[in-house]
């Protein structure tokens, strides 16, 4: 537990991994966090890069509230939008508008939220109200580990290297052509591969399914590359899987993880449905 975490009485925090990721008791997130804890739970988020809050119960106004208390809501994909009175909560769920489960689960691949945008995401949080008797897992991968353990020559070869990230191409990835609008609204943006973290200044490598190709590098060559440190980055050993328990909000680093959703329950019988806010970031310089 970190100084600033102690030194807040009702805060606990519960590591769930060796490599990252902790629990926190003792807060209730409808109600809002004095300085002191806020500061001890963004310090938490630092350390950790997953933090799952237990036993919540919050509406989508009280979602927004916690996230604003963090920074400045990120406004989602087209598709992604949610209702028309909270456009910044997404609602993810395998049920039709009829209420039935689909059978269809999204956000399968390996990526990281928003890294199309100028500015990238800082933080997801995401709030479970109904899940699958079991199953319905998030598997994280650790970046900042998946960079650190790369030999020091591939360090100095990806140092400047820019990554182009296309919500475009990553929609193509998955048989979706967007409109003329969506690419307006994400074209692409490029990023340093080797990117550090703007409160750590740990070095992560950024990429996953919004990756396109390197710049400076023919697009099969850096495709190729991609992939390469795809697979090195999603070894077992730089993964955490978390198992959800209904009422969770789980916060995650957009900086230095990637993620995905694992379809490991019958999405055809039992629904899952979660509420999504997201953060904006900041712009990283070469």
């Amino acid at each position: 537990m970190s100084d600033a975490a102690a030194s807040v009485p009702a805060l606990v925090i519960n590591p769930l991994s060796e490599l990252m990721a902790a629990e926190v008791v003792g807060l209730d997130l409808r109600q809002p966090l004095d300085l002191g804890t806020r500061d001890a739970v963004y310090q938490a988020f630092l350390d950790y890069q997953v933090l799952a809050f237990r036993d919540q119960d919050l509406t989508k106004e009280e979602q927004v509230a916690f996230t604003e208390q963090f920074g400045t809501l990120e406004k989602h994909a087209q598709r992604n939008q949610g209702t028309a009175d909270h456009p910044l909560v997404h609602i993810v769920t395998n049920l039709d508008a009829d209420g039935v489960p689909t059978g269809k689960v999204g956000s399968m691949r390996w990526h990281t939220d928003k890294s199309f945008r100028p500015k990238p995401s800082m933080a997801t949080i995401l709030h479970a109200l109904i899940l699958p008797p079991e199953g319905g897992d998030t598997v994280f991968a650790n970046m900042y580990a998946a960079y650190e353990a790369l030999p020091a020559t591939e360090k100095e070869e990806l140092d400047g290297v820019g990554v182009v990230h296309s919500w475009e191409l990553s929609r193509d990835n998955i048989g979706r052509t967007i409109s003329e609008w969506e690419k307006r609204d994400a074209p692409p943006m490029t990023h340093p591969l080797a990117r550090p973290h703007p409160d750590t200044g740990r070095k992560a490598l950024f990429m996953g399914m919004h990756a396109s190709h390197l710049e400076g590098m023919p697009m099969e060559d850096g495709r190729a590359r991609i992939l390469k440190l795809e697979a090195h980055s999603t070894q077992p050993q730089f993964l955490y899987r978390h198992h959800w328990k209904t009422g969770d909000v789980l916060m995650w680093d957009n900086r230095c993880l990637l993620h995905h959703a694992d379809a490991n329950f019958d999405a055809a019988v039992h629904p899952r449905v979660l509420h999504r806010t997201c953060l904006r970031g900041t712009a990283t310089n070469f």
